[in-house]
């Protein structure tokens, strides 16, 4: 734990499972005071379902923070958020079982976390998963979990390990339309639309009426969305 001399400290967590249940992995990852990740670490959890992995990765970051430092954990796991904030107290108070009177899933790693919670101070923010402009901290804790599933392998910052690969989950960022060419004749007339005082044909073939809005282009006037059209 390095984080023992910092005000507060900023992290993100996250569980994937390739089949829920199928191969399953964790991580978590702690940023620097520029918001960039500082450490992480992921690890594999064999054949578990998606909220056991979620789980797993709070539990593990929680482990892996001081105490005693004020905590922001970022997460897209509204169950594992909901699991250990809101459900929690009733669940206690029930003997741990749900509101229909069922034994509360995934009960073990609850009471973990719910031990670990117990004294220090921990905001948890919800953040939606693979966005292309998403939170970048939950986007590492996403890629590096998934790493971990996929190749059922240990991975982290004190292993020396790589920046964890994109997530196939994440779509990417569409590419920035490009604008046609502008094929000016006339300088600024060559964009000015004007009302057609008789009818005529535009250089596309099709004609157009009295009174139809028309722009200059390569070969006279036409339609407005043809002034830029190849003469």
């Amino acid at each position: 734990m390095i984080e023992h001399m910092r005000e507060r400290v900023v992290a993100a967590c996250d569980g994937a499972s390739k089949g829920n249940p199928g191969p399953a992995g964790w991580a978590w990852v702690v940023s620097d005071d520029e918001g960039t990740p500082a450490r992480w670490e992921a690890g594999p959890l064999g054949r578990a379902t998606n909220n056991v992995a979620e789980l797993t990765a709070l539990e593990r970051l929680l482990e892996a923070v001081d105490p005693e430092v004020p905590l922001e954990v970022r997460m897209d796991s509204q169950y594992a958020m909901k699991a250990v904030t809101s459900w929690l107290p009733g669940w206690k108070r029930n003997g741990w079982k749900t509101s229909a009177g069922k034994p509360v899933a995934n009960q073990e790693l609850v009471v973990r976390i719910d031990a670990l919670l117990d004294g220090r101070t921990v905001e948890f923010r919800y953040v939606p998963a693979h966005q292309v402009d998403g939170d970048p901290l939950n986007d590492f804790a996403d890629r590096a979990a998934s790493r971990a599933a996929s190749v059922q392998e240990a991975a982290g910052s004190a292993l020396g390990s790589p920046e964890p690969p994109p997530s196939p989950d994440t779509p990417k960022a569409a590419a920035p339309r490009r604008k046609a060419p502008s094929r000016r004749t006339g300088g600024a007339a060559s964009s000015r639309t004007i009302k057609a005082k008789f009818p005529g044909r535009c250089l596309c073939g099709r004609s157009y009426v009295a009174g139809e809005p028309i722009a200059k282009n390569a070969q006279g006037w036409g339609h407005p969305e043809c002034r830029t059209a190849e003469a």
